[in-house]
């Protein structure tokens, strides 16, 4: 039996569906929206308030500063120049191979110390090596020779003296005697040339033992390898040659104990640079270890294009932190008198540390954590710092790096 839908007993009709009581009523309509427009409020205050706080710990948050402290200056030679350069090691070398081949064995690593002689790397030496021993069976072949001359030679100087005796007594004649003499001679001037013969050979077996070593590369001197510039397999030349496929080099070594500054002096200022002079020397890696170093060297020449001088100078002390390459700045120092009008007393601060407001020269003072404002007379710089002639006492503290809108009373935290 089928299921049939219900119909009106009074009419027979079937029941018509009321889609008006599926209506929200309005009031709960109204409800709901003011519910979502009092979230949207909240949270639009909730943000508000958070950026809020999150702009006004910014703002009011403590600043962070750098001091140093202020010191009279240091008696005895004073800066008179200043020149920027590099590490330049006098003792670099590229070592490569005399011969073109194949490298069979690398036994050095970049950052390796070697001492001389020590070998680098091989190359296949097997043609070498048939070639010297070909040389070898050669030269023994040829010296076996003059044994058999030897006796041959024995043999005729006994035919000689035979000879001799039987001309002496009448019995052989003048032309038999001349030809022992001629054969006895002839294989003494044999002997001699073989002799000649053999010591060629040995010549083309020392040559053949040198091919055999320019199979080898061993270190020149004693030093730091660092470049490795082929590996096993690969195909070296002493020349270029064989587009990308074949290196030039084996390694790259430099000894540590040749290091030393090269910079370039601008010609107008080479008069205050001496040989022998002090040099105080600062590494860009290191910019707060000064180095002790002296002039080595003025080369006598120009260079036209920068109108530069170059100057060599020495460490006094090498240390392993100076490396190859390494930029530097170096101070040339010297007793030349104060500048004229220039007080000899006064202080030295950090040229950074000065700074112009209204066209006052100013610094500021740290004292229980709290910058204090401080107006300065200044001197000439004098290398990287300035003297300060007023203003200040020595071992007050004064910021040398930090905000830039400081103030006077302001609160900070100083960078240990």
């Amino acid at each position: 039996m089928g299921h049939e839908p219900s119909t009106n007993r009074m009419t027979g009709e079937a029941p018509k569906a009321d889609l008006g009581s599926l209506r929200i009523d309005d009031r709960k309509r109204g409800a709901g929206r003011a519910g979502k427009r009092v979230g949207l409020v909240l949270a639009l205050l909730l943000a508000a308030l958070a950026a809020g706080v999150g702009v006004y710990a910014y703002t009011h948050q403590t600043p962070r500063v750098t001091v140093a402290t202020a010191d009279a200056p240091q008696t005895g030679p004073r800066a008179l120049l200043n020149a920027s350069g590099y590490v330049t090691p006098q003792l670099r070398s590229t070592v490569a191979a005399k011969i073109t081949g194949r490298v069979t064995g690398v036994f050095f690593d970049e950052g390796m110390y070697v001492r001389q002689g020590f070998v680098l790397a091989t190359l296949d030496d097997s043609d070498a090596q048939r070639a010297l021993a070909t040389a070898i069976a050669n030269r023994n072949a040829t010296q076996a020779s003059i044994l058999n001359l030897q006796v041959q030679l024995k043999n005729a100087v006994l035919e000689l003296h035979r000879a001799q005796q039987l001309a002496a007594q009448g019995i052989e004649t003048q032309q038999a005697l001349d030809n022992a003499q001629m054969a006895a001679a002839s294989l003494r001037a044999q002997i001699d040339y073989i002799q000649q013969e053999v010591l060629a050979g040995d010549a083309q077996i020392k040559q053949a033992q040198q091919a055999v070593d320019n199979c080898v590369i061993r270190a020149p001197f004693s030093g730091i390898v660092v470049a490795k510039d082929t590996h096993v397999g690969e195909m070296v030349s002493p020349v270029s040659a064989g587009g990308g496929f074949t290196d030039t080099g084996i390694a790259t070594i430099v000894d540590m104990n040749s290091n030393e500054i090269e910079v370039d002096v601008n010609e107008d200022y080479i008069a205050r640079v001496k040989p022998k002079q002090e040099v105080t020397a600062v590494l860009d890696a290191y910019p707060n270890w000064k180095i002790p170093c002296r002039v080595i060297a003025i080369i006598p020449t120009a260079d036209r294009q920068k109108a530069t001088v170059k100057v060599r100078i020495a460490f006094d002390k090498l240390d392993p932190r100076i490396l190859p390459d390494m930029g530097v700045k170096v101070t040339f120092l010297g007793r030349e008198p104060a500048a004229a009008g220039e007080a000899p007393a006064g202080l030295l601060v950090p040229q950074n540390a000065v700074r112009d407001e209204d066209g006052q020269k100013v610094v500021f003072l740290v004292k229980d954590d709290r910058l204090e404002r401080r107006v300065v007379k200044v001197g000439a710089n004098l290398g990287a710092q300035t003297r300060i002639l007023a203003g200040l006492a020595s071992g007050d503290e004064v910021v040398v790096g930090g905000p830039a809108n400081l103030h006077d009373g302001e609160a900070i935290e100083v960078k240990r």
